[in-house]
C-alpha cells in the first residue's frame, strides 16, 4: 500500500479468477466502469484499471484476464499471472462460481501458495442457495485464513462487503504462504530448488522462492524465463535436466485436489451435481444434428428482425439529413462554403448515421444471445467442424468476436495456447464481417433485394464465416502445418438475459461507430469533397475532377467484375473505414445517403443487381481497415504476416466477386 502525505492512501486491488465466474460484472459493479461483459474466455484479453473511493482510501481495481490456473499457457494467461506477481498488488480479490467450488478452488489453492493477500467474493451465491448449497462461510474463512463474501454481482449484493474487507485487508498482518504438502519426494526437490534460488538475491526480493520452486518443477516455460538473467540459471538448468516435467505436475496437481477434496466436505455440506435445466436445454441447443441448424436459424432470424425495426428509424434520419442538407446550401450564398457543407459533411455523415438504429438493434440482439448464454454453445457446436478444417473450437471465440469489431477480435487470439493457432486465427478472423461493412449491404441489398436484403445480408454473413473456415484449412496445409490444440471449454449455464447489460454492450458498440463517424468519417468524406470539388471548373464528382480521375487511373484494376471507376475510389477509401464506402458513392453520385442515393443507384444501367452483390462480396472479404491492419502487424510482430493477409483477402475477394458477378448475370 502506497501512503501519500496528505493525500488519500492508494490501494490496488486485483480481480482475478476463472473464465466465466462474473469478474468483468464484479469490476463494473466496484468501480462503476462499463466494461463488457461475456461469458467465454477472452472478453478481458487485457487488464481494465477502474477506481474508487472508499472510506478515505482510493482503491485502484484491475480486473485481469481469466485464468484456470497460475501456471500460464496462453498469452491472457500470463497477463493475468504477471500482474499478480511483478505489480504486487495489496490485495487479490478472486472470485468464485458458488455453484462449482470445486473447479475455483485450483486456483485459490496457488494464489494462497503464492502469499498473496486474498479476498474470496463466492459470486452466484443465490443460484447455489437456490439448488440447495449450504455454504460456511465462517468455516471457509477459518481453514484458509482469507476473507470470504458472498456476492450477487448482476444485482450488487455484497459489493459494499467486497468494499470494506479490501480496506481491513490491508490494514491488518501481511498473510503467510499457505503450503500444500506434495510428498517427501517431491518436498526434497522444492526444497533444494530454493536453495539453489536463494544463491540469487535480486530473485528472491521479487518471487516467493517455494512458489518459484514449485512451478519451474512443474516446468512452467514463463518461469524459466525469469531466470534469463539470473547467475544461477545454469545451476537450475543442470537440476531440473534429469526430471520428467509432466510427471512432477500431475502428481502436484493431484495433490492440490486432494486438499481440496478434504476442505470442501467441511465447508459445503450439500454441494451436490444434478441435471439442471440447463444441461436438458443443452441436450437439444448442442445435439449434433440440430445444432448449426438452430444457431444459423437465429442468425437469420436476427438480420432480418434488426430490418424489420430498424427502417422506420432510417427514414426519420433520412429526411432530417435530407432538409438539413437543402436548408444550408439554399441559405449559404458562397458556393463552396455551401457546396462543402452540404454535399461533403451534411450528405457524407448522413449517409452513414442512416445505419444507426440498425447497428444498435443487431449489437442488442447479440447481446442478448451472449448474456444467455447461447454464444459458448455456438462455438461447442461450431467445434468438430473447425477441427476438421484446421482450427479448434476456441478459435470461433474471437472470430464470432469479428462480427462487432476485427480489432478486438484479433487481440482476442490471445487465449489460445498454440501459436500456429492463433497466426491462422488472426488471418482469418477480418473475413467475419464486422459491423461497419453493415451500412454497405443495407444499403445495397436494401436498394436492389427489396424484402430479401435480410436474407441476403444473413448470407454474407455466412459467407464470410465459409471463406475464413477454407482459408484456415489451406492455411493449416501450407503454412502452419500441425493438428489443431485439443478445445476445452466450460459451457456456463443459461441466465435470464439482463436489459441493463444488454444496452449497455448495445451502448458500447453503438459509441464506437458514433465516435467513429465524429473522426474518422467526417475526416474522409471532407478528403473525398475535396477531390470531388477541385479542379475549379469541374462538374463536381464527375470523372473530370480529381476524384474522377483517380477512379480513372484505379478503374482497369476492378473494371473485369464490372465495376467502374466510382466504385473503385469507394473501395479506396474504404481501406480507411468501411464506412465510407457509402459516403464516397453519395458523394460521387451527388445525392448523400438515403433514398437519394438508392434511386440513383437503381438510375445507373451500370449497377445491376449482379454488381451490387458483388460490391458486397468484395466489401465483405477484402483487405481489412487500417486499424486492424495495424493491429495484426501488432499481434504477429510481423510486416510479413501483415502484407501476407492484406494480399490474400484482396485476391480472394476479387476472385469471389467476379464468380458472384458472373453467376449473378445469369440468374438476377
Amino acid at each position: 500500500m502506497r501512503r501519500c502525505h496528505g493525500l488519500a492512501e492508494k490501494i490496488k486491488v486485483a480481480v482475478a479468477g476463472n473464465p466465466n465466474v462474473g469478474k468483468t460484472t464484479i469490476f463494473n459493479a466496484l468501480t462503476g466502469a462499463r466494461q463488457k461483459v461475456g461469458n467465454w474466455p477472452g472478453v478481458t484479453v487485457e487488464k481494465k484499471v477502474g477506481t474508487k473511493k472508499h472510506k478515505g482510501h482510493v482503491l485502484e481495481i484491475v480486473d485481469l484476464p481469466g485464468t484456470y490456473s497460475l501456471t500460464a499457457y496462453s498469452a491472457d494467461e500470463v497477463v493475468a499471472r504477471d500482474y499478480i506477481l511483478d505489480e504486487n498488488p495489496d490485495v487479490v480479490m478472486q472470485v468464485l462460481d458458488s455453484t462449482n467450488l470445486e473447479r475455483n478452488l485450483y486456483l485459490t489453492s496457488q494464489l494462497l501458495e503464492m502469499g498473496t493477500n486474498l479476498i474470496l467474493a463466492l459470486n452466484m451465491s443465490d443460484r447455489a442457495e437456490m439448488r440447495g448449497d449450504d455454504i460456511a462461510i465462517q468455516r471457509l474463512e477459518s481453514l484458509l485464513g482469507v476473507s470470504a463474501i458472498k456476492t450477487v454481482a448482476n444485482e450488487g449484493t455484497g459489493i459494499e462487503a467486497l468494499l470494506d474487507s479490501i480496506v481491513n485487508k490491508t490494514e491488518n498482518k501481511p498473510p503467510k504462504p499457505h503450503e500444500i504438502g506434495y510428498g517427501k519426494g517431491v518436498e526434497e526437490k522444492i526444497c533444494a530448488l530454493e536453495e539453489i534460488l536463494g544463491y540469487d538475491q535480486e530473485l528472491s526480493k521479487h518471487y516467493p522462492l517455494r512458489w518459484l520452486s514449485v512451478k519451474l518443477l512443474e516446468g512452467d516455460e514463463n518461469a524459466l524465463s525469469k531466470l534469463s538473467s539470473s547467475n544461477i540459471k545454469g545451476k537450475v538448468h543442470d537440476y531440473l535436466s534429469d526430471f520428467d516435467n509432466e510427471e512432477y505436475e500431475v502428481e502436484m496437481a493431484d495433490k492440490r485436489y486432494e486438499f481440496i477434496g478434504t476442505l470442501l466436505p467441511q465447508v459445503c455440506t450439500t454441494c451436490a451435481e444434478d441435471v439442471s435445466p440447463s444441461d436438458m436445454v443443452d441436450k437439444v441447443v448442442t445435439n449434433k444434428y440440430l445444432g448449426i441448424p438452430i444457431f444459423l436459424t437465429l442468425m437469420w432470424g436476427m438480420f432480418e428482425l434488426t430490418f424489420a425495426f430498424a427502417t422506420p428509424f432510417m427514414e426519420l434520419i433520412d429526411m432530417f439529413f435530407g432538409w438539413l442538407a437543402g436548408a444550408v446550401t439554399s441559405n449559404i450564398e458562397t458556393a463552396w462554403l455551401a457546396s462543402l457543407l452540404g454535399d461533403g459533411i451534411i450528405a457524407g455523415v448522413g449517409a452513414v448515421l442512416l445505419f444507426v438504429p440498425n447497428i444498435f438493434i443487431l449489437f442488442f440482439a447479440i447481446a442478448l444471445l451472449e448474456s444467455s448464454g447461447y454464444m459458448a454453445r455456438a462455438a461447442f457446436i461450431m467445434d468438430k467442424l473447425m477441427y476438421t478444417m484446421g482450427l479448434q473450437g476456441k478459435s470461433f471465440i474471437p472470430m464470432l468476436m469479428g462480427f462487432g469489431c476485427s480489432v478486438p477480435a484479433i487481440m482476442a487470439t490471445r487465449t489460445l495456447e498454440d501459436e500456429k493457432d492463433r497466426l491462422i486465427t488472426m488471418l482469418v478472423t477480418p473475413f467475419m464481417s464486422c459491423g461497419a461493412r453493415l451500412p454497405v449491404y443495407i444499403l445495397l441489398a436494401g436498394t436492389f433485394f427489396g424484402r430479401q436484403a435480410g436474407s441476403v445480408i444473413f448470407g454474407l454473413y455466412v459467407l464470410g464465416i465459409l471463406v475464413a473456415i477454407v482459408s484456415a484449412k489451406l492455411f493449416r496445409t501450407f503454412l502452419a502445418r500441425g493438428q489443431p490444440s485439443p478445445f476445452i471449454m466450460e459451457l456456463p449455464p443459461y441466465t435470464k438475459p439482463l436489459l441493463k447489460d444488454s444496452l449497455r454492450h448495445m451502448w458500447n458498440e453503438g459509441y464506437l461507430y458514433l465516435r467513429k463517424v465524429g473522426t474518422v468519417i467526417i475526416g474522409g468524406v471532407v478528403l473525398i469533397w475535396l477531390l470531388a470539388y477541385f479542379p475549379q471548373g469541374a462538374e463536381y464528382g464527375s470523372a473530370g475532377s480529381l476524384i474522377g480521375s483517380l477512379g480513372k487511373l484505379l478503374e482497369p484494376l476492378v473494371a473485369p467484375l464490372g465495376f467502374d471507376w466510382k466504385i473503385a475510389v469507394a473501395l479506396v477509401f474504404g481501406f480507411v473505414a468501411k464506412e465510407i464506402v457509402v459516403g464516397s458513392l453519395g458523394t460521387l453520385y451527388g445525392t448523400g445517403g438515403g433514398e437519394a442515393l438508392s434511386s440513383a443507384l437503381m438510375a445507373d444501367p451500370g449497377f445491376t443487381p449482379a454488381i451490387a452483390l458483388g460490391l458486397m462480396v468484395f466489401t465483405l472479404l477484402y483487405v481489412p481497415c487500417i486499424g486492424a491492419v495495424a493491429v495484426i502487424k501488432k499481434e504477429t510482430g510481423s510486416w510479413k504476416w501483415m502484407f501476407f493477409q492484406a494480399a490474400y483477402s484482396t485476391a480472394v475477394a476479387w476472385i469471389l466477386a467476379l464468380v458472384t458477378v458472373l453467376v449473378g448475370k445469369m440468374i438476377l
